[in-house]
């Protein structure tokens, strides 16, 4: 029998809480097995609730020990525990409601409300983690001013919450206590607390209007050396905000705290951001490339949640697109702007542009499946049972890519103009998607009048991927061109329910240009204008045409440039016409696509080739491409590193009928070694030319550098070339830094031969087991090597410093097999399935929100081919049907099993 039955929420029961808590005062006494809270509420009842409405307040793993109202005892008849709630009656219209309780933070392996991780107290409340703190409202639309004192013994040196340091003091039993408060309303799920024995870096910044405000991060002891980086990327998010946004730092202080045990990335708590280590902890030895670009990253999102998302906040969970969408979209451009800044215009240009490529790869890997699988949902969901399940790359990078479309429809300065109305309109409110819009939408009207973006809000009420079928026709007497697009996007997830309303066209900004035989950009003439290189079109029927005069030439079309919608374009290039993007298209990303698709066809040619049987043949035409790209001089090394990379098995997963890891492995894994073989001579000079001795950088050029040049030795490693080991081998031992370590480790594992691989893995172990996210490095090049099966894997789990409990190590083991190895995860025996049921009830005993995410693996199995989709058929179901299993992961296997494969 369950003991956690699903209910399923819906936007629509939407209803505001009947009582508002304006005041909060929080005490707690810091003990690992037995914390006590003390919580003190102002309650004001709604003027237009009836007097007898009950005060529900919710709560989880908690004891309750005493209960007063207005300082007296309350009758036992007047109140109601359960184990998720408390419920109060005949309460006057106010009142103040004071609660003390008991919760266990050394027991509490969720990781979620507060807990123990290396003897210190961490919290993570988001989305409803609070309730195991206190007996509390626990729901976004609730804001409340803290006050919060804060006691602990001399173990727990530093103590941290939200906003300001009020005082600091020693008390007669030998403990300390901190007071600290918030002045601004917040919900509780920003709540945070931090107590411990932590180090510090700090500095002290000017805000534009002349105030000094104090930076600071906290980190284990002996780790200081190691936070540099994102103390810089805090001041710089800090200074960008004010310049790119006008939003400044509000509050005395900003403090960013890293732990170990963490379930997410980070957490934007007001004033006080707790991290997940792995986002914070960087040096050369020890952290590579897209490390550092991850931390400066990840900094700057908490940052940015300051005010979308904290001083504005949503109003309900449905809303969740509201803060992470928008505040997705900020980083990306804070990113985009660190990384061309001082630079020179065609490389600042190319910077902005391997940014835009890196962003759209992850949405098309993670995003564009999760749309046409059974978990498919709008950026903001109609539904949900666990709202933990919904914090997906739907509701943030799609989110973000919805943002992006108002910005490029908007431009720079009406979108800032949009934000500034955003802020004007709803500073210190918890509200929803529409009223975003609806400030955007008070500037488009303006600038267009007559049109406005009704239909565009159908972004964040439809599921699914729209498909954009592009048809280019020419008529040469007449100089004139007429562009053709069709809209059209299929019922996904729960719309394939019969009854389910037909969707809407989108409103979707599409950007074109027109591209001579020769490679030159055509000026273009629409409604008689004319515009050099990109012309935005705007989609807002299911079928459109447009008109582009004075072309003088049949014209190869260059489409979605700067990706301008989250879409899938359907268009009958040859492959001479990409070549010739791929080769001279003036748009970045453009010329990007182009190269992408050439690679998609040859390589699905080759999986189909496999899957019969037949020798896999590479055409020429496509090492010709790739010689072209490889040996640009114009291009920069950052740039070509990104257009040489083959497209990811999953994103190829995604143009199969019948999906087949295995033999899209094979085929990539062919390709790269004829690529490796055929230029052998340009990956060596490659690999040669792109060096970078002296101190290390993370900064675009010479990460750039290392990344073509651990692309090249991957491709000669790849195709045996001889001498590439040496190579590899060479550069393991005398790598100074861990960009060129890792790769060159990489390289090894999966292409090398003899004793060197094992052996390099042990020297690598032996150097670093001592530091916890270079270990997790180390179990993540094994968990994804090409001859990992699940007996290495679980083999490596039984290794001295796996742990199951730690949602890192899961991570960086279990859930990169499961995910990221196509050969041992989909072997034919069906092991892989077997082995991901079993980790998936294992952590769902501890931590069910880590093993929902695990359990997203086989969200698109009724889309495998036969013979594996059966085997992970037998998989969900034994999940499904094991005993108490948490609504976290039954919401996700229920799902993805409703949605068998359609005849």
């Amino acid at each position: 029998m369950r003991t956690d039955t699903p209910v399923t929420v819906y936007r629509k029961d939407y209803q505001p809480y009947p009582y508002g808590i304006p005041q909060v005062s929080l005490t707690f006494d810091l003990e690992p097995d037995a914390t006590t809270v003390h919580c003190a509420m102002q309650i004001d009842r709604r003027q237009d609730i009836p007097a007898d409405t009950p005060l529900e307040l919710n709560g989880e793993a908690l004891e309750l020990l005493s209960l007063h109202v207005d300082g007296q005892p309350w009758p036992a008849g007047l109140y109601t525990v359960s184990e998720h709630s408390l419920v109060i009656r005949g309460l006057p219209a106010q009142s103040r409601i004071e609660t003390v309780s008991r919760c266990n933070p050394a027991a509490n392996s969720t990781l979620m409300g507060l807990y123990v991780s290396g003897n210190n107290f961490f919290t993570q409340c988001e989305a409803e983690g609070f309730r195991r703190i206190t007996w509390f409202a626990d729901r976004p639309d609730v804001m409340s001013r803290y006050r919060v004192l804060l006691r602990a013994g001399a173990d727990y040196p530093v103590l941290l919450s939200n906003g300001n340091l009020i005082a600091e003091r020693e008390l007669p039993d030998g403990r300390r206590e901190a007071e600290w408060e918030d002045p601004f309303p917040k919900p509780c799920y920003l709540f945070a607390l931090v107590a411990g024995k932590l180090t510090l870096r700090e500095t002290r910044a000017r805000t534009r209007s002349g105030r000094e405000v104090l930076l600071q991060v906290y980190s284990d002891p002996g780790s200081e050396s190691r936070t540099e980086w994102a103390l810089q990327s805090l001041v710089h998010a800090v200074h960008w905000d004010e310049t790119r946004f006008g939003l400044e730092l509000d509050l005395d202080r900003f403090m960013v705290v890293a732990v170990r045990d963490f379930n997410m990335g980070a957490m934007e708590n007001k004033g006080l951001n707790i991290f997940n280590a792995a986002y914070v902890l960087a040096d050369a030895d020890t952290a590579t490339d897209a490390n550092y670009e991850g931390i400066e990253s990840v900094v700057g999102h908490e940052y940015f949640h300051n005010w979308t998302g904290n001083r504005v906040t949503c109003r309900d969970w449905f809303q969740l697109s509201l803060k992470e969408g928008l505040t997705v979209f900020r980083d990306q451009e804070f990113s985009a702007d660190m990384m061309e800044r001082s630079l020179a215009p065609a490389a600042a240009a190319s910077a902005r542009a391997v940014k835009r490529i890196d962003d759209v790869a992850t949405l098309r890997a993670a995003q564009f499946p999760e749309d046409a699988g059974p978990m498919a949902h709008p950026i903001r969901p109609e539904s949900y049972q666990e709202i933990g399940n919904f914090y997906t790359a739907t509701v943030y990078e799609k989110g973000a890519e919805v943002i992006r479309m108002q910005h490029t429809l908007l431009g720079e300065t009406g979108f800032r103009a949009g934000m500034d109305e955003y802020f004007r309109r709803h500073d210190g409110q918890a509200v929803t998607c529409d009223d975003f819009v609806a400030a955007m939408e008070s500037v488009y009207v303006e600038r267009h009048p007559g049109r406005d973006l009704r239909q565009f809000r159908n972004w964040y009420s439809q599921a699914g991927t729209p498909r954009v079928s592009v048809a280019l026709g020419y008529d040469p007497a007449a100089h004139r061109c007429t562009l053709t697009l069709t809209q059209s996007c299929p019922p996904v997830g729960v719309e394939r329910r019969p009854g389910q309303p037909a969707k809407q066209p989108f409103h979707i900004p599409f950007a074109v240009g027109l591209i001579d035989r020769a490679g030159k950009a055509m000026p273009l003439t629409l409604d008689g204008k004319s515009a050099a290189g990109t012309v935005l079109l705007e989609l807002t029927e299911v079928r459109q045409q447009w008109v582009f005069e004075d072309i003088p030439s049949a014209p190869v079309p260059s489409l979605l440039r700067g990706f301008s919608a989250p879409v899938i374009v359907d268009y009958a290039w040859t492959d001479q016409e990409l070549a010739l993007l791929s080769a001279h298209d003036t748009d970045a990303f453009a010329r990007w696509e182009a190269g992408q698709e050439l690679a998609t066809r040859q390589i699905l040619m080759l999986a189909r080739q496999h899957q019969s049987g037949r020798p896999l043949s590479v055409a020429d035409a496509f090492i010709d491409a790739w010689r072209a790209q490889l040996t640009d001089p114009d291009l920069d090394a950052a740039y070509r590193a990104r257009t040489l990379l083959l497209p990811s098995e999953k994103t190829l997963a995604e143009r199969m009928d019948l999906m087949d890891p295995p033999a899209l492995a094979a085929a990539r894994d062919h390709l790269r070694a004829e690529l490796g073989r055929s230029l052998a001579p340009q990956w060596r000079a490659a690999f040669d030319s792109n060096q970078t001795p002296g101190t290390y950088s993370p900064a675009p050029g010479p990460a750039g550098m290392r990344a073509l040049k651990n692309l090249a030795l991957a491709h000669l490693m790849a195709a045996k070339v001889e001498g590439a080991q040496a190579l590899a081998e060479q550069q393991y031992a005398q790598a100074g830094n861990m960009t060129d370590s890792m790769a060159a480790l990489s390289s090894l594992i999966n292409y090398g031969e003899g004793p060197a691989p094992a052996q390099a893995l042990a020297a690598f172990y032996d150097r670093w087991q001592d530091n916890p996210l270079v270990v997790d490095k180390w179990f993540t090049l094994q968990a994804t090597a090409r001859s990992t099966d699940v007996a290495a894997v679980r083999l490596l789990m039984q290794h001295q410093a796996f742990t199951l409990r730690n949602p890192n190590r899961a991570r960086a083991l279990v859930f990169q097999f499961c995910l990221n190895n196509a050969r041992g995860m989909h072997a034919a025996s069906g092991q892989g399935y077997a082995y991901w049921a079993d980790q998936v009830i294992a952590l769902d005993g501890m931590n069910p929100e880590i093993a929902a995410r695990l359990a997203r693996a086989l969200d698109s199995w009724a889309r495998f081919v036969p013979t594996l989709r059966g085997r992970m058929q037998e998989a969900l179901e034994r999940v499904a049907g094991h005993p108490g299993l948490s609504r976290n992961v039954l919401e996700i296997v229920s799902k993805a099993l409703e949605f068998a494969p359609q005849a």
